[in-house]
């Protein structure tokens, strides 16, 4: 059973590049900037965003930056540096360490959560200052695993101006990045935000993305209810904290409510894209 529905997830590699990369070239154009501002992180999520940004706007219009913290491991940084080089784009390292100690400082009590929570919006602060400084439309790197089951920091990793492969899951990421050359270094390390020492994304979440990439897929893509993903074998616990996950994160993937008192409001009713040519 297993292996079937990790099949189901399966897609065709060549085609999804061609849809994310034009994507990418569509969203940079109508917004006017003159390329993209990533986070490399040296983890497979930020380096196939970089591949398909290149592939899309050409390296010279790639910027990526490296935000290390002072626990940050120096292996995240080395592989940053290898995908830096394979693509032969501009980068710059900006360490935050120095930017969001005096905020931790002054709570002494401060989860390790909360330490993250802080960088992954420090980090957005400076990629939005590049965007500034250069022009650059900042590109995000989550992908469709972790923005239904909200591990994200909103107005961090989630408050880009777009997300090129936010609708693949954690399993497509490594399938696409295997097809278009990422690294094998990259794909085959352990998933982690590298918040702090030891840190990994399956070790926090409790399961392996495999598991819940199974799980996600029956209950948003082919619309199954929790009893019938149960019914497909798998835990009823676990297929339950994953639904409750989904339901009450749904508020980092939506821009903010808006009480609605007009007859026009803005993400009700007034819902022009943005290239809208008429009124």
């Amino acid at each position: 059973m297993t292996t079937q529905l990790l099949n189901r997830l399966d897609i065709n590699t060549t085609l999804a590049q061609r849809m994310i990369v034009g994507f990418i070239r569509d969203q940079i154009d109508k917004a006017g900037a003159k390329g993209a501002v990533l986070g490399l992180s040296g983890g497979i999520d930020s380096a196939l965003a970089a591949y398909l940004s290149v592939a899309a706007l050409g390296a010279e219009n790639v910027l990526a930056v490296r935000m290390p913290y002072k626990s940050s491991s120096a292996a995240s940084l080395t592989d940053a540096e290898t995908v830096i080089e394979d693509l032969g784009i501009p980068s710059i390292t900006v360490p935050i360490t120095e930017m969001v100690d005096p905020l931790i400082g002054q709570f002494p009590d401060m989860s390790n959560v909360r330490k993250g929570n802080i960088m992954a919006r420090m980090r957005m602060i400076v990629l939005y200052d590049q965007s500034a400084a250069q022009g650059l439309l900042p590109m995000g790197t989550s992908n469709k695993t972790e923005f239904l089951l909200g591990y994200s920091t909103i107005y961090g990793d989630s408050g880009v101006a777009l997300q090129p492969i936010a609708d693949l899951y954690k399993y497509q990421v490594r399938q696409l990045s295997r097809a278009i050359g990422v690294p094998t270094a990259i794909l085959d390390k352990a998933p982690s935000a590298d918040l702090w020492e030891g840190q990994t994304d399956e070790g926090e979440l409790g399961f392996t993305y495999n598991e819940v990439d199974q799980v996600l897929y029956l209950l948003v893509d082919s619309r199954y209810t929790v009893e019938d993903v149960i019914a497909e074998g798998f835990n009823p616990a676990f297929v339950e904290s994953v639904w409750r996950k989904v339901k009450a994160n749904h508020f980092k993937r939506t821009m903010p409510n808006i009480a609605k008192l007009s007859n026009r409001s803005i993400g009700h009713d007034f819902l022009y894209l943005r290239d809208w040519t008429g009124r």
